[in-house]
């Protein structure tokens, strides 16, 4: 090295210092990053490569040479530091600066939640019926055979009973698969006339488009002397008018339930599509809304009522299949998915 070291220490400080000035300048962390690498680098630092340069000082000059690179080191050091502290202040009142809140600007309303469409539909429901002299009544989610199925008329060997379609669960119990058994408790407990409805979860294993493992129902119960078909007809129209529309369409369709003789399905015109047909409806116009039927004179001696004195008339409906036709949605499993976008739908 040449004999003039504290001369190119002064360089190489003044070289630094242009350095930090520019880095002050430009209010650049990665150019405060990449200044530090350059001088105080591990590896390829100007400050290391000088400390190691000693050995080529002449030996009467490397004290001098040692306590300059020293007074470097300290300098570059220090002011490392502080162009760190300058460069952290800079960041915070950048920060809150995008973060301030103008004072001026009108305030902000919280956003607000909103009722189910599920929950709106069993109260509108429940409303419904109550103004044609129906009660509200409620069972057990955990229910035992007797009153799930063998009150019910179901044999033994019927298909409901398999475990594709009934969760069962230990002690002989399992979770309902219909809100029936809450009827069923209903004429053990009282005389006719009954009228009453009776919503609640229910549990079976299914799941598509239309249909959920869990899922909402109301069922419906009216005992008394001389109920006929005609009744039940009557009743569900005029409950299916007020909770879609004056010109809503129904139709009965035969079927068959261990709980009902003569029974039917009842669909009513397809809400998404009014009737022209869409992937909701499968294409038909029409939307399977309830079971229904006269109740079985069998079921009616399992609880005690004389069939030959009383009949009566019970229907079943998925609350769930309900607020999809209400409010045109496609999919059952957007109920099931805490969606806000789908409540402030319904909301409007």
């Amino acid at each position: 090295m040449s004999a003039a070291p504290a001369a190119l220490l002064e360089d190489q400080r003044a070289e630094f210092d242009r350095s930090a000035a520019a880095v002050v300048g430009r209010g650049d962390r990665a150019a405060w990053d990449a200044l530090r690498v350059q001088w105080v680098g591990r590896k390829q630092g100007i400050l290391r490569a000088l400390l190691d340069g000693i050995k080529e000082v002449e030996p009467g000059a490397r004290r001098a040479y040692g306590e300059a690179v020293n007074r470097l080191k300290e300098h570059v050091e220090g002011r490392l530091a502080a162009l760190d502290a300058e460069l952290a202040s800079r960041e915070r009142a950048a920060e809150l600066s995008r973060g301030a809140v103008d004072v001026t600007l009108p305030g902000r309303r919280p956003q607000l939640g909103a009722v189910h469409p599920v929950t709106l539909i069993n109260w509108e429901m429940e409303r419904i019926f109550a103004e044609l002299g129906y009660s509200v009544a409620e069972g057990p989610e955990v229910e035992d055979d007797e009153h799930n199925f063998g009150l019910l008329n179901f044999p033994m060997d019927h298909p409901a009973r398999d475990t594709q379609a009934t969760f069962f669960l230990e002690g002989g119990l399992l979770l309902r698969t219909h809100t029936s058994p809450a009827q069923i408790r209903t004429m053990l407990a009282r005389k006719p006339p009954i009228r009453v409805i009776c919503p609640g979860r229910v549990f079976r294993c299914d799941n598509d488009l239309r249909h959920s493992p869990m899922f909402h129902q109301v069922e419906g119960l009216a005992v008394a002397a001389g109920i006929t078909m005609g009744h039940m007809k009557a009743t569900l129209e005029a409950f299916m008018t007020r909770l879609f529309s004056p010109d809503v369409e129904i139709r009965l369709r035969p079927s068959y339930f261990p709980f009902t003789e003569p029974s039917a399905e009842m669909d009513v015109t397809c809400q998404s599509c009014k009737g022209k047909g869409c992937e909701v409806c499968s294409g038909t116009g029409w939307m399977e809304i309830l079971g229904c039927g006269m109740v079985n004179p069998r079921v009616l001696a399992n609880c005690g009522i004389d069939p030959d004195v009383y009949t009566g008339f019970a229907f079943g409906m998925g609350v769930d299949r309900v607020a999809m036709n209400r409010y045109g949605i496609p999919n059952i499993r957007l109920l099931f998915d805490s969606d806000e976008r789908l409540l402030r739908q319904v909301r409007g």
